[in-house]
């Protein structure tokens, strides 16, 4: 019986079966199966093939494992979601007027000692971030429209999307496109390796307010204040 098993084992080896293909052919111990094996010598298409195996294996549990951290991904992102709708029933004005000021704080320009007279710029890639940030101008601070100045910077390679570049903010904000009549280069290096260089590349969008210094100087007041509140200064 062990005779025909080994030998069994050895045809299929020569085959150019790897070892655990054989041990589901074959019921027994890999150990037992490493001693049946070890004086079989295989042809070069035969090592040729169990390699190709090994790496198509290698790329099948990359994928797998890609597809398994894709999923938790989404799952976690959905039980958040959830989380924070079942706690935050309503955003209202107060909520927004703190959120603004936050916003403001990790990305607008501040008004320093040694450059007073700064106006209200608010700068971001981030779509959702620019859409908060123009809601609270407009209910917080009730901004007219007409004092939003709004102007894209883009790496000069990508000067031949303008006009798309131009579309994905004007729906992302409700502005016409018109609007963005002011675009601005920055100088490609080459030495920058950008993942966000095609399709998902829209550049930088920048939000001034007209004759704002004063606005802005009362903002950083308010963060001041909400710095303090917090014991962080």
């Amino acid at each position: 019986m062990e005779d025909s098993l080994k030998e069994r084992a050895i045809n299929l080896r020569r085959e150019g079966l790897s070892y655990s293909e054989i041990l589901q052919k074959i019921p027994i111990a890999k150990s037992t199966l490493s001693l049946w094996l070890r004086s079989v010598r295989l042809s070069k298409v035969q090592k040729q093939r169990l390699t190709e195996k090994k790496l198509l294996a290698i790329q099948e549990g990359a994928q797998s494992r890609k597809k398994w951290r894709i999923d938790a991904t989404e799952l976690i992102r959905k039980q958040a979601y959830l989380e924070i709708k079942e706690k935050i029933k309503k955003i209202d004005t107060r909520d927004l007027w703190l959120m603004g000021i936050m916003l403001y704080l990790a990305e607008g320009a501040k008004d320093k000692e040694y450059r007073p007279g700064e106006s209200v710029i608010f700068s971001n890639s981030d779509p959702q971030m620019i859409k908060i940030f123009l809601k609270w101008l407009e209910i917080c601070l009730q901004i007219p429209v007409e004092d939003i100045q709004l102007s894209i910077y883009i790496h000069e390679n990508h000067k031949y999307g303008i006009e798309k570049v131009k579309s994905f903010w004007s729906n992302a904000t409700g502005f016409s496109m018109g609007r963005f009549d002011k675009i601005y280069y920055k100088k490609h290096k080459i030495k920058v390796h950008r993942k966000n260089t095609e399709d998902s590349y829209s550049g930088l969008l920048r939000i001034r307010i007209r004759k704002s210094s004063v606005l802005n100087r009362k903002i950083t007041g308010w963060i001041e204040g909400i710095c303090i509140q917090c014991r962080v200064v």
